[in-house]
């Protein structure tokens, strides 16, 4: 959605609390006490009164707005700053563009909505054929020690680990399908954060948890990937550092624009928070074609509650 159009569907308060209240219906109103789905509207008090039990559900209740004192137009322009662009905008960035006086309900704002889009991409798992590899992103703790040396490399205190994996389907090149240099079409990507580790213990469960059985994952020679034989049709490629990229180019290059993007948007991010800014990037990146990205940020946060430091509920 344009920036114009934006500000002519939703001018004020008003105009983005009626969508919000469409949407929700949309979804479908459940009562937390009974989990009756009849409900009646009370227009004098903005709550929904179930017919069964007659408890009443708020308008915000169960939602990623659940316990929000922002108002609606704030959750409004943070959802579409955070799409609107190939990258992204910075949660102080945010803030001066809503000219809200305190940074951390801006904050807390924009971590929720990058959580129930993780939350959201986890719906979905995937199949066929898979690129899988591992990234070491920079990130800083607030809990190390400053005194403690740090290490280099692999097992660093500033790196945090996350898989990678991606769909990716060889296609025949041809004159009017020259996009894909590496004859090979990326599908869905998902990014975990694992830990400040590296093992099969770790990463086992990880791919098994948002892959489906019997399909096809290409990976590295890595021993950390051992075990995924088990369950997967494992084609591990032993390869050259150098030519990593070329057998697996999709995974790479999703690392490698993670990175850029973290370096030039957010400087500095916390090791508890890496996952969050994945998931605004990895969303963004499985919607890639969709004309408007406001719209599906607005039910995953109409329809996923988030609790504090990540904590979701469906």
């Amino acid at each position: 959605m344009k920036i114009l159009d934006f500000y002519k569907q939703f001018p004020d308060e008003d105009s983005c609390k009626d969508l919000f209240i469409k949407q929700r219906l949309k979804e479908g109103i459940k009562c937390s006490k009974c989990k009756g789905t009849e409900h009646y509207w009370k227009k004098n008090r903005e709550q929904w009164e179930c017919k069964k039990c007659h408890f009443r559900t708020t308008i915000k209740s169960g939602t990623v707005m659940h316990n929000s004192k922002l108002p609606y137009q704030y959750w409004f322009v943070a959802m579409h700053l955070l799409t609107c662009t190939v990258k992204s905008f910075s949660s102080k960035s945010i803030q001066k563009e809503l000219g809200h006086k305190r940074y951390q309900p801006i904050w807390e704002m924009t971590h929720k909505i990058r959580s129930v889009m993780g939350l959201r991409d986890d719906l979905y798992q995937l199949s066929s054929e898979i690129e899988l590899d591992d990234g070491f992103f920079e990130t800083v703790s607030i809990g190390n020690n400053p005194k403690t040396p740090l290490k280099r490399g692999r097992g660093s205190q500033r790196q945090t680990t996350v898989i990678v994996m991606a769909e990716s389907k060889e296609v025949e090149l041809n004159s009017q399908n020259k996009k894909y240099p590496h004859r090979k079409k990326v599908g869905f990507l998902k990014m975990k954060v694992i830990s400040k580790g590296f093992s099969k213990e770790l990463f086992t469960p990880v791919v098994k948890g948002n892959v489906l059985p019997d399909t096809i994952i290409k990976s590295d020679g890595s021993t950390s990937y051992a075990d995924l034989k088990d369950s997967f049709e494992h084609q591990p490629i032993t390869t050259p550092k150098k030519e990593a990229g070329k057998m697996l180019p999709w995974v790479h290059k999703a690392i490698s624009n993670a990175k850029r993007l973290l370096l030039d948007v957010h400087h500095r991010v916390d090791d508890d928070f890496l996952q969050n800014y994945l998931n605004a990037f990895t969303f963004k990146f499985n919607r890639r074609y969709f004309d408007n990205l406001f719209e599906r940020v607005l039910i995953a946060c109409v329809s996923q509650k988030w609790n504090y430091l990540g904590e979701t509920k469906g």
